[in-house]
């Protein structure tokens, strides 16, 4: 079963359509969905992958480096039997 997890973007003012033109430039197939929102945060991500580890490595290594991101939160899912 796939690992899900919500990337929660704070970006630098004003950059927001850049980091997410960035963002769905990167064509990740473990990105299912790109969306600005309203809020404390002003992106959210929606990642899956077979691997928890994965998903840290993807955030931190294809994330994190995109210019106008101030700091990220990754929210994992857990899903309850």
């Amino acid at each position: 079963m796939p690992a899900k997890a919500f990337v929660l973007i704070e970006t630098e003012v004003g950059r927001t359509k850049d980091v997410v033109a960035a963002l769905n430039n990167l064509k990740l197939k473990e990105m299912k969905s790109v969306d600005l929102v309203t809020g404390p945060y002003d992106v959210i991500a929606v990642v899956e992958h077979n691997d928890f580890n994965a998903i840290g490595n993807l955030v931190t290594e294809k994330i994190h480096p995109i210019p106008g991101i101030k700091r990220t939160v990754t929210c994992l899912s857990i899903k309850v039997p």
